[in-house]
């Protein structure tokens, strides 16, 4: 049983910076986040790779948990992006000959090219799951790839339309979700950031994808939204292009980034009900900030959303950081959920 959490509890959004022993962070910070496979990027011999992978959650772990975080991620330890691994697993997809599309910085990337229709073969992270809840008495999460950002980030040569591609992608990571909370996940999260991209699509569309991934789900759930890895999206908007549209989905959760952007936060009483999942370290420097920093970016929050309603975290995925700096801004960004928790 997972200890209760306290007022303001503190999660990862996702990832955490992966050791240099396991893969090679300069290419991979060279690049834009893999669609397809991208397997030059490990340092480790294929067959060592799944036991240094292990190694290396373990580590995530034992950071979060030094750190002082309530909601424990697996770091996304195993992962080349938050969403090639899952999306390669599918049914329908040539990776042998991938396709390309614009990013969201809307340059062109290699992509999987869909030639059939998309089906799950099997469980993509039950065993992850399984791992982290072996490994840690804190309450957990997982994330998977959303059916709307999974179909942006591929190229269609099967389905008549995109919406028809989401919705059977929304099918897979239904059943994905599913196993999920049956191998002892606490809470799931969708990742959707282009959502935010593509915020026309998204309306047509996405929100049906949504809801199909979410039927007949009963754990907590939470959706990401943002405006990018700070490491290579570097303008950020001051305000989200989809965001209210969100407050009558199923999720419980809904993650948003507010440091980098200096988003306002009167947006978020457009979300009623919902759990903020509160983004408070910006992740475009390498600077950790002040617990009082930290503390004030909370407290932007407060008039818009009860505290029972809010949970503290990065902007986005913490991958792209040197660990050292991810560590610091962790510890920090607990510190800072202290003092506000201490002030009420």
């Amino acid at each position: 049983m997972a200890r209760p959490l306290p007022l303001f509890p503190t999660s990862l959004v996702g990832s955490y910076a992966q050791p240099e022993w396991l893969i090679d962070r300069k290419k991979l910070a060279g690049r834009f986040p893999p669609r397809v496979r991208a397997r030059e990027l490990w340092r480790v011999a294929p067959e060592f790779l799944d036991q240094a992978q292990d190694d290396a959650t373990l580590l995530a772990i034992r950071d979060q948990e030094r750190a002082g975080l309530d909601i424990i991620t697996d770091g996304e330890m195993r992962r080349e992006s938050y969403s090639n691994r899952f999306a390669t697993a599918l049914e329908g997809v040539d990776i042998d000959n991938p396709g390309s599309a614009l990013d969201r910085s809307g340059h062109p990337n290699p992509v999987p090219r869909v030639v059939g229709k998309i089906r799950r073969r099997h469980a993509v992270e039950v065993r992850d799951v399984q791992f982290l809840r072996a490994n840690t008495d804190r309450k957990i999460k997982i994330t998977v790839p959303g059916p709307f950002t999974m179909a942006q980030q591929a190229q269609n040569d099967f389905y008549g339309s995109e919406e028809e591609l989401a919705v059977d992608y929304a099918a897979a990571v239904n059943e994905e979700i599913k196993d999920l909370f049956a191998a002892g996940a606490d809470i799931v999260q969708i990742d959707e950031p282009y959502m935010q991209a593509r915020p026309a699509k998204a309306r047509e569309y996405g929100l049906k994808a949504l809801a199909r991934a979410l039927e007949g789900v009963t754990g907590e759930t939470a959706l990401h939204i943002c405006f990018g890895y700070a490491a290579i999206i570097h303008e950020r908007p001051n305000g989200y292009s989809f965001l209210p549209e969100l407050a009558d989905t199923a999720v419980k959760s809904i993650s948003i980034e507010t440091a980098q952007s200096g988003l306002d936060c009167s947006v978020l009483a457009k979300l009623p009900g919902k759990t903020i999942i509160l983004g408070v370290l910006d992740l475009a420097t390498h600077d950790i900030e002040p617990p009082e920093l930290i503390a004030a970016r909370i407290r932007r929050a407060l008039p818009y959303v009860s505290p029972e309603n809010l949970v503290i975290a990065p902007d986005c995925g913490l991958k792209y950081l040197p660990r050292e700096v991810a560590f610091g801004k962790m510890k920090a960004m607990a510190e800072g959920a202290a003092i506000v928790r201490a002030s009420l």
